[in-house]
């Protein structure tokens, strides 16, 4: 095998000559030749920026989540009001990157519409991968969103449980005191009557009937009243137990059914979409069956003169 001779010098001294030649100097050499190594960062389109913007709100409200997970979930570390605030601080933040993933979904929607050419196909093929990608793109994002919102619900669902077990053994010990008041009362009553019996026979002796009578009414009026108020108490506390098994319920279900709503949209988008693709269709059929009904009369039409010309040659002949 013939050994070729390595011809790269040659060829950089020509490229210098003409390179001088063309009035280039030294320095616009070399800052061409760096150009070539070290190449300039790509001017990053709208659609990337708003991506990587949505992207680092997301990791700053996943950060914000870490950060305050022990205060939100702790009940000695923060106060009520507190917890409201950084659910509130979460709440806002998750409805902004929310919009910023339907701002993106809208620009997709909007250049997937003006790329459609005639008959809603698309011309490009490299503009439909481009399409493709950004749909890539807005449903990494909405994973990772709905990824961070399950695990503030996580939190949430534990608030709301540590509320309701607050909320039972505090209706038990109320119900418990009240019974044990109760007893005690009773007890404290019988005491002087069990110590004092010859006085209050004495007593009963010289008491008249109708005062005792009275006395007897509002003993059992009180403790009417008595089981009544506690009857109300843990009507009160059961209440308000389902009260907070409701809003947890509640929140989660308008996240399913935010969830469902985007479902919807797109089956919407996707009816109305094959609806006009129908309508396009019908009009092509439409079209088609003229043109067979034009070409089938230009034909029996050849027929015709063509049969009269042999005829006609015929009888000329």
């Amino acid at each position: 095998m013939a050994k070729f001779r390595d011809r790269t010098e040659d060829f950089k001294d020509a490229v210098q000559r003409v390179a001088l030649s063309l009035d280039y100097n030294e320095s616009k050499m070399a800052a061409i030749l760096a150009s070539f190594i070290m190449h300039k960062p790509r001017q990053r389109s709208p659609f990337t920026k708003a991506a990587l913007k949505t992207l680092e709100s997301i990791g700053a409200l996943e950060q914000f989540l870490l950060k305050h997970r022990k205060d939100y979930v702790d009940l000695h570390r923060t106060t009520e009001q507190e917890r409201d605030s950084i659910e509130h601080e979460v709440t806002v933040f998750i409805k902004a990157c929310q919009e910023q993933i339907d701002v993106l979904k809208t620009s997709i929607n909007d250049e997937e519409a003006t790329a459609k050419g005639w008959l809603a196909i698309r011309s490009d093929k490299s503009n439909a991968d481009t399409i493709a990608h950004k749909h890539g793109v807005v449903l990494i994002l909405s994973e990772r969103l709905h990824s961070v919102t399950s695990k503030f619900d996580q939190m949430r669902a534990i608030r709301f449980q540590d509320a309701i077990n607050r909320a039972t053994p505090r209706r038990k010990l109320k119900t418990l005191s009240s019974s044990n008041s109760m007893e005690i009362s009773n007890t404290k009553k019988l005491e002087p009557r069990i110590t004092n019996t010859s006085e209050v026979r004495e007593f009963d002796e010289v008491r008249p009937e109708p005062i005792r009578v009275q006395e007897q009414l509002l003993d059992d009026e009180t403790r009417a009243l008595q089981v009544e108020l506690t009857s109300l108490l843990d009507a009160v506390q059961e209440t308000e137990t389902k009260m907070v098994e409701m809003s947890a319920l509640n929140h989660l279900m308008s996240t399913h059914v935010l969830q469902q709503a985007k479902q919807i949209e797109l089956l919407y988008e996707q009816a109305v979409e094959a609806t006009t693709n129908v309508e396009l269709g019908n009009k092509e059929l439409s079209q088609a069956i003229q043109r067979n009904s034009s070409s089938r009369t230009f034909l029996l039409l050849f027929l015709f003169v063509l049969t009269f010309s042999i005829l006609f040659l015929d009888w000329y002949s």
